[in-house]
């Protein structure tokens, strides 16, 4: 006899992994599949067939596979003879380990002698969420259209004020991205250590997507992606350049596990996301806003400042970024108590070591929700994220120090992800905490072990609003800060207003400028201070993320009360003209126009457009001709046959010395070659 799989189209249609472009076997487990088996001559009496598997990088890991029905945590298969042919039909259990399996059929002699065997045939078992029996099991069809077979999707960033999103090809199905996925689980140390004892844990979703967090960035081990947030990207790619995963995954891969330089946080879950769809995860990213980094687990985050409003926090600074990305996955928790299946949040950024490694979850959402900050994998840190109180100090020359500002509402807000429906956002706030001020939200806090802090005496007679117009990049804008008196006297103050360039994750590039005034407000009125920014000044040390922080400070004279204030100044960015020319039909050849129009006062040098697609084009840069002047348009071009059909969106991005992060996106149905379009009736005579 001989092996012939010749059936691997119907069984990736039954399996939905007809998308993966590889040339072996695709099966997810807790479901047959089917090989052919193509023999000479008829089976002789009593001679019996049997099936051996290997499993794991050396094959270490062998199962034999019965010949009669078992129970669902066994192996087995049953034959059928037609012809030439015997079909056996293999039935694998629902929580097999996912991996690289290698099936061998024999021959035995009635006596169990093997009188032949077949060449190795190679197939790649994954997690199956359409099985009941699976531990990532999702009823939902639309939910597993998005969070399984959706290539395509949205990061949300921006502000909780002004949220955006950013297109992204995750491209879990594009060609060799399954041989990726495993082999990062190949790369990790527990693989690399002890073999047999990783290939067996392969069958738990929750040992997988811990993995994948940590193995997603490079600190500790032959991570892919490595974290950068200084600016300087020379030797690499800036974070804001990628427009999906796959091209960050093929970079590692060929190059031997070397990490790939560079990512931040929209870019780890970006990465995350796709490897955990592509191995069977559902999987969905997500967006906090005003996204909390408590680096020393008292559940606050502590703002120090002198009396010039300077910072003087020293070591590791708790900090607020003004958004955070990571995963939720979905899967049974049959690890903790009952109660904490489901969406699980795993964050891939490197931010705090977790049992020695820095990774993070999986994490129950519930238990975030419900202040059950011990439960595994790092709820505590989690909880934080979206529940710290921010707690502004002012630090005197002599090392006292007052407390000046409490918010306990800022922290957490917006929680968002794309939804199942569209492109549009889903908020998800009410999954991760109980609604601020509500009993509910004081239980939980009381349960979490959290100090619940006091703001300082009596709220004063000074208040502080800052206001903006929508600001664009390029351009200069005003600030008007507003100094309101609620008491029923005239009140003398000092004023200190200072605007910062600074990353989505509150590091500081440069102060653009700083205004101090001297002012008396009379009772029951208000004071308007105007900062003026221009881009002289905020141009040549605004970050990559194009954002200008504004802090006001107001001393009442001869008085220790302070107020502060704090706004966070989203620059509006100018968008990529995107149009594809052609018919979209597979392999039909189509061009995409793409223009940019400079909306700065200064030259762009050194210009780049990226383009990317499933099953469009893979990721291509096209240098733009010249500099680009003031107000001056650039206009590229490119060809691109597509490769599969379907609702397809090809991602642009365009990066210079003085801007980046520019983005545009075009949508297109691509059609196989013998589907045609039925023209639409049109109404009337």
């Amino acid at each position: 006899c001989a092996n012939h799989t010749n059936m691997r189209m119907e069984q990736s249609h039954a399996h939905r992994t007809e998308e993966m472009d590889v040339e072996r076997l695709l099966v997810r487990r807790g479901q047959p599949f089917s090989l052919a088996l193509q023999c000479h001559t008829t089976l002789p009496p009593k001679h019996k067939l049997a099936i051996i598997l290997h499993l794991g990088k050396e094959g270490e890991v062998v199962v034999k596979v019965l010949d009669a029905r078992a129970g669902r945590d066994k192996w087995w298969f049953r034959q059928q003879g037609a012809q030439s042919e015997v079909l056996l039909t293999i039935h694998s259990p629902a929580d097999a380990p996912v991996g690289l399996y290698s099936v061998t059929v024999l021959l035995l002699s009635p006596d169990g002698h093997i009188l032949e065997k077949t060449t190795p045939e190679t197939f790649y078992l994954l997690f199956n969420p359409w099985c009941k029996a699976d531990s990532v099991y999702l009823p939902d069809e639309e939910l597993l259209e998005e969070y399984i077979l959706n290539e395509n999707g949205l990061l949300y960033q921006g502000s909780w004020d002004q949220i955006s999103s950013l297109p992204w090809n995750f491209g879990q199905f594009e060609q060799d991205v399954v041989d990726i996925c495993f082999e990062i689980l190949d790369n990790s140390p527990a693989a690399l250590t002890n073999p047999e004892m990783d290939t067996a844990n392969r069958a738990d979703p929750v040992y997988v997507s811990r993995t994948i967090t940590a193995m997603v960035n490079a600190n500790d081990d032959l991570g892919v992606v490595s974290g950068r947030w200084d600016g300087k990207y020379d030797d690499g790619v800036p974070p804001t350049r990628w427009t999906g995963s796959v091209p960050i995954l093929r970079r590692w891969s060929e190059a031997g596990a070397q990490r790939v330089r560079y990512g931040q946080c929209w870019v780890f879950s970006g990465v995350a996301c796709t490897v955990l769809r592509c191995l069977g995860i559902p999987t969905r990213p997500v967006t906090n806003y005003s996204s909390a980094h408590d680096t020393d687990g008292n559940l606050n985050v502590d703002y120090l400042y002198d009396e010039q409003l300077e910072s003087v926090s020293e070591g590791r600074k708790d900090m607020i970024w003004n958004y955070h990305c990571w995963v939720e996955s979905w899967m049974d928790r049959e690890d903790l108590p009952k109660g904490y299946d489901g969406w699980q949040a795993l964050d891939p950024t490197p931010q705090e070591r977790s049992d020695g490694v820095y990774c993070c979850g999986p994490c129950p959402v519930k238990a975030v929700r419900d202040g059950d900050v011990g439960m595994k994998y790092d709820a505590a840190f989690v909880f934080s994220e979206v529940n710290a109180d921010l707690v502004t100090w002012i630090v005197y020359p002599d090392g006292q120090r007052s407390q000046v500002s409490l918010n306990q509402n800022t922290v957490g807000q917006n929680i968002s992800t794309k939804s199942v429906y569209g492109d549009y956002r889903e908020d998800i706030t009410k999954h991760y905490k109980y609604p601020e001020g509500s009993v509910k939200e004081r239980e939980v806090y009381e349960k979490a072990g959290r100090r619940v802090t006091q703001p300082n005496g009596a709220p004063g007679q000074l208040e502080l609003k800052i206001k903006h117009a929508q600001a664009i990049l390029g351009t200069d804008f005003d600030v008007i800060v507003e100094v309101h008196n609620v008491g029923g006297e005239d009140t003398p103050a000092q004023l200190t207003v200072t605007s910062n360039a600074v990353t989505y994750n509150s590091l500081h590039r440069g102060e653009c400028h700083r205004k101090t005034a001297s002012l008396t407000v009379p009772a029951q009125k208000a004071h308007k201070e105007v900062l003026r920014l221009r881009y002289d000044h905020y141009g040549a040390c605004v970050s990559e993320h194009n954002l200008i922080r504004v802090t006001a400070l107001l001393q009442v004279s001869g008085q220790p009360e302070v107020v502060l204030q704090e706004v966070n100044i989203q620059l509006s960015m100018p968008q990529l003209h995107v149009k594809v020319v052609g018919d979209a039909v597979v392999s039909r050849k189509l061009i995409a126009h793409i223009s940019f129009t400079n909306p700065l006062p200064i030259t762009l040098r050194g210009g780049v457009f990226t383009v990317e697609g499933a099953g469009l084009t893979a990721a291509r840069e096209i240098q733009a001709p010249d500099d680009i002047g003031p107000g001056q348009e650039v206009k590229v071009k490119l060809s691109f046959k597509p490769t599969r059909a379907g609702l397809r969106k090809l991602m642009v991005d365009f990066d210079a010395d003085r801007i980046r992060d520019v983005k545009g996106i075009a949508t297109l149905i691509v059609r196989n070659k013998n589907v045609f379009l039925v023209p639409f009736p049109r109404s009337g005579p």
